[in-house]
């Protein structure tokens, strides 16, 4: 399958681009990643491998996945080229490294350089589940890192253990305190609850973030886990977290504009003092049951150059094979805003007949 842009004809991974679907030659000639829907995407992710040193239940099985080998991977070069196309041709204003697990990529603090380097210089993220951080926390602040995304869901040794499949909390709450430390201080933690593991710790988690002076965010399980046994029913939903909050807390709607934002914000006070200080925000991303597709401003490049134009998308557009081939800058400017011009209007979750992406979140990045 292909498509041709003005140039030699560029294979196309899975059904990106498939007959029927819009053609380039109807995106209007502007430069930024224009979807047929009036978004434009200006925030970047960017896994670096689909390598993780945790097994979480609603990720990964037991036993692991097949992962990619190294040459298949964006290398450092490849991966500054494309940042650097995203943020001088395409408009793109935030780049966030994801995986798998990104600090078991030996030259991360490399990239956040390479990154960090470009002008206009765009605003550089981590999401991380913490293992190693410690140790590597000053280094990447001094690289350029602006802020980090630690997916913590439970601070019970014995919970975190269980969901996980691996006895290192300890060692991710180390990670988290070293940030404050090197100067990184706008950390989230991002959480997912499910039903009789962790379903009754929100409280718990959301008074330790508050103490921190962390942004908690709790994420609504969505269908990406590499079992393929996640269902609406075993889900805990956005409306079921604000409930076990309420409990101890008032959450009040943050007035402040969401600007394509996944997270709906609250303002967070005690229940006894309900119009009292605000102790902190907390943050829902409800994917599923009240999802912001229409406000949509990410695109994803995967760890091996594929561009993805929705986390739910069946296939990619491939990048790497332009980056080996001698494409020009303008080239695969081209052909990523011709994959972005193909993004569907939302994740279709809620429609009849949906099936969950074949690959897991792991293969696909954050």
């Amino acid at each position: 399958m292909s498509i041709t842009l003005g140039m030699p004809t560029i294979p196309i991974r899975g059904t990106t681009v498939t007959s029927g679907q819009p053609q380039a030659s109807d995106r209007p000639a502007v430069p930024g990643l224009l979807d047929r829907f009036g978004r434009t995407a200006t925030d970047l992710r960017i896994s670096l491998t689909d390598k993780c040193n945790l097994r979480c239940t609603y990720c990964m099985p037991a036993e692991g996945l097949p992962f990619l080998a190294g040459p298949k991977l964006l290398t450092r070069e490849e991966i500054a080229r494309l940042a650097r196309i995203a943020v001088r041709e395409l408009g793109v204003r935030q780049i966030r490294f994801t995986g798998g697990e990104p600090l078991l990529r030996k030259d991360l603090v490399e990239i956040i350089e390479d990154c960090a380097a470009l002008e206009p210089r765009p605003e550089i993220s981590l999401t991380t589940n913490a293992i190693g951080l410690k140790s590597r926390a000053e280094a990447l602040a001094a690289a350029g890192l602006d802020r980090v995304n630690v997916s913590l869901d439970s601070i019970c040794a014995e919970t975190f253990a269980t969901i996980t499949r691996r006895p290192f909390l300890n060692r991710v709450l180390e990670g988290i305190d070293e940030l404050r430390t090197v100067g990184l201080e706008r950390t989230k933690i991002n959480a997912v609850l499910m039903p009789g593991i962790n379903d009754d710790q929100g409280v718990e988690l959301l008074e330790w973030a508050l103490a921190g002076g962390h942004q908690l965010r709790f994420i609504e399980q969505m269908p990406l886990d590499a079992d393929h046994s996640w269902t609406r029913d075993g889900m805990i939903t956005a409306a079921q977290i604000r409930e076990k909050l309420e409990v101890r807390y008032v959450l009040t709607p943050d007035e402040a504009p969401r600007d394509g934002a996944p997270a709906e914000l609250y303002q967070v006070r005690e229940k006894s003092d309900p119009t009292g200080e605000v102790l902190g925000m907390v943050g829902i991303i409800a994917s599923v049951t009240e999802n912001f597709c229409d406000d949509c401003r990410r695109t994803r490049i995967t760890a091996e150059g594929g561009v993805r134009s929705c986390l739910f998308s069946e296939g990619e557009t491939d990048l790497l094979a332009l980056l080996r081939g001698g494409a020009t800058d303008e080239e695969i400017a081209d052909l990523w805003r011709a994959a972005m011009w193909a993004k569907p209007s939302g994740h279709g979750i809620n429609a009849s007949g949906f099936e969950q992406p074949a690959r897991s979140m792991s293969a696909i990045g954050g």
